[in-house]
């Protein structure tokens, strides 16, 4: 099973990107963030002609996540129910048989200063007492999205520049960790562990991607029972490449389970 993880910044604009990535990789499920679209308008009958069915949840010119399949969802699930914010247009949960994929767009945070960046860590609080409520280690679980956090400085390409970065600073990373140590492995570090593994790169760097200046900020996360069952994990520069792309690029990972878990 090819799973894949994208942040489009916005589906309408990339479909012609996103028709010929599907078509040259296959891959059986993507996971999209940042659609920027009202559910009314979502491309739907694009997506189904290329043989791929959608659950999504969005909004006008913001967040906005979808699960696209080539068979349907088993079951489809969207937003936190702590008793706080919802969130559904930043998480989403798909079950195919028994394996279930949350998708996430966690917010950036503006700034240090500035109240989302609380709200951020919270969100990993809260997404941690998520997972530990209503999933085991044991389970078939991947978790992934837009991250907005570098791990490491490895996923980063100058960390000694980026200290106060709300993507990259020290409590950004802390909070990470903590919702990761529930017990998932990080699929890509299985198969690249080393540096210039970049899967987002600013619009504002000239040539970024043809320069290898970027950042790891979109993951392919794995409860212990699913990376064990892990195959392959690699970022697709190619749609980074192309004319009018995403500042992000597609991570991908063959997982050796059935399309329905």
């Amino acid at each position: 099973m090819k799973i894949a993880t994208f942040n489009a910044n916005s589906i309408r604009s990339r479909m012609p990107i996103l028709a010929r990535w599907l078509a040259a990789q296959q891959p059986d499920v993507v996971c999209i963030q940042e659609t920027k679209v009202q559910d009314p308008e979502f491309p739907s009958a694009e997506i189904e002609a290329l043989g791929y069915r959608a659950a999504f949840r969005g909004e006008k010119a913001y967040n906005g996540v979808a699960v696209l399949s080539r068979v349907p969802a088993d079951a489809v699930a969207c937003g936190f129910r702590d008793g706080g914010p919802a969130d559904e247009t930043r998480f989403m949960t798909a079950r195919f048989g028994r394996l279930s994929i949350v998708n996430t767009y966690v917010p950036q945070g503006r700034e240090l200063e500035h109240a989302m960046y609380g709200y951020k860590l919270e969100w990993f609080a809260r997404l941690r007492r998520h997972f530990d409520a209503a999933f085991r280690p044991s389970d078939l679980l991947l978790w992934v999205g837009d991250l907005n956090v570098a791990a490491e400085p490895e996923d980063v390409h100058s960390p000694q520049d980026y200290a106060d970065h709300v993507c990259f600073h020290a409590d950004a990373r802390k909070a990470f960790a903590e919702c990761r140590a529930w017990g998932f492995v990080d699929v890509l570090r299985r198969f690249h562990p080393g540096p210039g593994q970049f899967s987002f790169f600013d619009y504002r760097t000239p040539n970024a991607a043809k320069r290898g200046i970027g950042w790891r900020l979109d993951y392919l996360l794995a409860s212990p029972a699913l990376a064990g069952l892990a195959r392959d994990a690699f970022i697709d520069l190619a749609p980074r490449l192309e004319e009018k792309p995403s500042d992000h690029t597609p991570v991908v990972g063959v997982f050796d389970v059935p399309a329905r878990g």
